[in-house]
């Protein structure tokens, strides 16, 4: 399959010269679509020296369709939901900007430069976001936090559960935060990205 071969070059790619702080590797060798993704914090951003799990997933008919990526380490940032589920919105990733040529490698290079610059005009987490605009101070104390509690030792490629289906037919509890978060394509917030819902996020860490 076609797919599958652009998977494996682009794969071979990645992990022969790697993006500068990414690290990848296949939790099992008999899929190609599933990739666990380290990522560590640039040393002028906020968020370092953590260290970030990511699961990327590719379709069956990528590059046709963008990867999704989930953060599996909880990260304080205005881009990723501040929830064990790390739906991220990256413009690379929404479906009018995804091209067929678009490669991986350039994903994950987007993915740690938000950890430099996030991105408070499309964020997922308004509150987080207007925090970076108006009270840097505390928006760095509390990502700092997050780092301290959550993004020192090993990395943790353990990812949520989706939300189970309602028995009526129903959407699924919470899909409003996680419905197309990848591609920025759901309700809650002007200009097209996802809500996650931040008004009930934990408080952070002391």
């Amino acid at each position: 399959m076609a797919s599958t071969k652009r998977i494996a070059k682009e794969f071979a790619d990645c992990t022969t010269a790697p993006p500068p702080g990414i690290s990848i590797t296949l939790p099992s060798d008999a899929d190609l679509h599933t990739w666990h993704v380290t990522v560590t914090a640039p040393p002028n951003s906020v968020y370092a020296p953590g260290r970030f799990g990511l699961i990327l997933k590719l379709p069956t008919d990528y590059p046709f369709k963008p990867p999704t990526i989930n953060f599996t380490t909880r990260i304080y940032h205005p881009n990723i939901t501040n929830d064990s589920l790390g739906n991220i919105c990256l413009g690379l990733l929404k479906s009018e900007n995804w091209k067929p040529a678009s490669k991986i490698i350039s994903v994950l290079e987007a993915v740690r430069n938000i950890l430099v610059e996030p991105m408070p005009d499309d964020a997922l987490e308004q509150r987080i976001a207007d925090e970076y605009r108006r009270d840097r101070p505390e928006f760095e104390k509390n990502a700092r936090a997050y780092v301290e509690r959550y993004a020192k030792g090993s990395v943790n490629f353990v990812q949520a559960p989706p939300p189970p289906e309602k028995k009526d037919g129903g959407a699924p509890a919470g899909a409003a935060t996680t419905g197309a978060v990848n591609s920025g394509r759901a309700t809650g917030r002007q200009g097209g990205a996802a809500s996650s819902g931040s008004a009930s996020r934990p408080a952070p860490p002391a």
